[in-house]
């Protein structure tokens, strides 16, 4: 039996928990600062221990004796958090989109015995599986588009926007530099531009630029795409209000007061959809063709154990991919890309699942 600790017990690290001890293959030992977040991840076969886990020494004594550690803390715990596993001897893996400590954990895997695999989750995470699955079924790859939301299903607000997940990890994404691959060339893009409009099953949306939903793709089809990007998906408006905010009224400078604002006034939202859409084009047998990859994930409105679509799809994102490095499916030793997690092995791992369990669309415009 596998031995994990599992760092974080919000909305996420519940639902890990959950899925990881009913599967009787992990032995769980969740780890937070605060015991009402512990209370509610207890049960048979979870163990949980409250400490300081910002604090390394303390952080230390919590993963020591564990096969894994998977990080579902804030952002800006990670590189401490890989650090400390990697000197434990714990292989290691996290929910991260934020690029610097992505970099900071590939330098740190560049020695280590164990694995160290951040991006685990949705975007980044599943969404690149899907895309570098989609680019190797082109003789020559011409344009990979990534689109991704995780959006309340019923929007009421000007923002047309509930939170359905971590404000630290949605304004993160708003304010840095977005990597993609414009005419064969890595660049940065700005967030917030690249404004555009589409519908999926009669429902309009846009999609603009945001940070580190593109994983290490850039890096790994280097070469092989001539145009390449991430986008987040909301409803038509969302944007422009987060410019004025961000930009206008330059809260970007003070992301501390901006997250208040949004936890005070912005409710959260249990009933959430999370859309998939990739789009690929290139060149098959002489033909210049496009295939799409595109789901919609709704969440379980069970009265029992309901859950938000962004539970299902983070937790069987992470879940999906140690099930398969347990299983001897992935590298045994240091920094695993998302991408290089097959597509098929991972919709048919009994937590990956999730995704196929998903109403696919049938019509795009």
């Amino acid at each position: 039996m596998m031995k994990i600790a599992l760092l974080g017990a919000g909305h996420i690290g519940q639902t890990i928990a959950a899925l990881l001890a009913r599967s009787g293959d992990y032995a769980l030992t969740v780890v937070d600062r605060a015991a009402d977040a512990l209370a509610r991840a207890e049960g048979p076969g979870v163990c949980t221990l409250q400490a300081d886990t910002a604090d390394a020494a303390t952080l230390r004594r919590a993963i020591d004796g564990h096969d894994a550690v998977i990080n579902a803390l804030p952002y800006h715990l990670a590189t401490a958090v890989a650090t400390q596993a990697k000197a434990a001897g714990c292989h290691y893996f996290d929910l991260t989109e934020d690029v610097a400590a992505t970099r900071a954990i590939r330098e740190l895997a560049r020695d280590a015995a164990t694995v160290l695999m951040p991006q685990c989750g949705l975007a980044p995470g599943f969404v690149g599986i899907v895309a570098h699955h989609l680019a190797q079924r082109f003789d020559r790859l011409h344009e990979l588009k990534m689109r991704v939301g995780a959006l309340p299903a019923f929007p009421t607000n000007a923002l047309k926007y509930n939170l359905t997940w971590s404000v630290d990890g949605l304004i993160n994404e708003y304010v840095h530099p977005c990597d993609a691959i414009r005419d064969g060339e890595p660049i940065e893009v700005l967030p917030l531009e690249g404004l555009e409009h589409f519908s999926l099953d009669g429902v309009e949306y846009e999609a603009f630029n945001t940070s580190g939903g593109l994983g290490t793709l850039a890096e790994t089809l280097a070469g092989r795409v001539h145009t390449l990007d991430y986008k987040s998906v909301r409803y038509p408006g969302h944007r422009a209000l987060m410019r004025v905010l961000l930009e206008e009224l330059r809260m970007k400078d003070d992301v501390a007061t901006l997250k208040a604002i949004l936890r005070r006034a912005v409710p959260a939202t249990m009933q959430d959809v999370v859309l998939v859409f990739v789009t690929a084009s290139g060149w098959r047998d002489g033909q210049f063709i496009q295939e799409v990859f595109a789901r919609k994930i709704f969440a379980d409105r069970s009265e029992t154990a309901p859950l938000s679509a962004i539970q299902i799809t983070t937790a069987a994102g992470v879940c999906a991919v140690v099930d398969l490095f347990r299983e001897g499916r992935l590298p045994s030793r240091g920094f695993v890309r998302q991408e290089q997690v097959a597509l098929p092995q991972f919709l048919a791992n009994r937590f990956g699942r999730a995704y196929q369990q998903s109403r696919q669309i049938e019509s795009i415009s």
